[in-house]
């Protein structure tokens, strides 16, 4: 739960089978505004299939969802977005060939008269990127010549402009260098800054302790523990993701730190490093 703050997302018991495969069974999760709530788990964990939920790509055999304090049904993608349920999934769906006020514009486009309004388009994409203090050279450039963390900067920003409540990210930082993932991590601070609820949904524990306020895990489609930063460690939230104890975690922390001559390996992936 997030405190006392009334949560703008619930979801309460959600299952979901695919066939004879049980992908979650009995799950729960609690969002609230101006927060960040983390998801991880490993492969197979159900996050996937969580996110579609919520996203009404693939709603639940059963459960309930309740947004801004009432029962909702989320059985398509437009009904998510007409709640305020906005996703950022992780191939972003971009267009290489347009700039960067068609691509925060696309479908959404501003007409005058017959015509496309690109003065306002490009005002307004202006003062969003500034709000959130993005670093793009200008609204003009292609999305082609942008780096990995511009271009997620792009997604996020087009996600806004349908006025969201609630902003699911799926691996915004996969692949990014340090620099990138930095800009990456401040957006995010600034997305909850908005009094925006995000669900971010990552393998990568350094990221997860930069910018989250709670972490959810799950395993093997149920939920296994929930944690708030600051009052946990990422032994603790590995332990929660393997399912090992929290002292065989520490151990083989141990032996890898001395295999890699000071290297973190809770920032790597696999088994000790990620939710993936």
């Amino acid at each position: 739960m997030s405190g006392a703050r009334e949560p703008i997302l619930s979801l309460r018991g959600i299952s979901k089978r695919f066939g004879a495969v049980q992908a979650l069974t009995e799950v729960d999760l609690d969002v609230a505004a101006g927060e960040v709530v983390a998801l991880v788990g490993d492969n197979g964990a159900g996050k996937s299939t969580l996110v579609k939920v919520i996203c009404g790509v693939g709603p639940p055999d059963s459960g309930t969802i309740t947004f801004a304090g009432r029962e909702v049904r989320v059985d398509s993608p437009h009904a998510a977005q007409e709640l305020g349920i906005a996703t950022v999934f992780q191939d972003l769906a971009l267009c290489d060939n347009l700039d960067v006020v068609n691509n925060l514009f696309l479908g959404r486009e501003l007409k005058r008269g017959a015509a496309l309004d690109e003065v306002e388009m490009e005002r307004r994409s202006g003062n969003l990127l500034r709000e959130l203090a993005a670093r793009i050279p200008s609204v003009r450039l292609p999305v082609a010549s942008l780096s990995g963390g511009q271009r997620q900067t792009v997604a996020i920003s087009r996600s806004l402009l349908g006025d969201p409540k609630v902003v699911l990210l799926d691996e915004p930082t996969a692949a990014l260098g340090v620099a990138q993932t930095a800009q990456v991590l401040n957006l995010i601070e600034r997305l909850r800054d908005r009094g925006l609820g995000v669900v971010l949904i990552s393998h990568n524990m350094v990221d997860v302790q930069a910018v989250a306020d709670r972490v959810v895990v799950l395993r093997l489609g149920r939920n296994n523990g929930e944690f708030r930063i600051g009052e946990v460690s990422n032994e603790q939230i590995i332990a929660a993701i393997t399912g090992a104890t929290q002292n065989v975690v520490s151990e083989r922390v141990a032996r890898l730190r001395e295999q890699t001559s000071g290297d973190d390996p809770l920032t790597a992936g696999g088994p000790e490093g990620g939710a993936r």
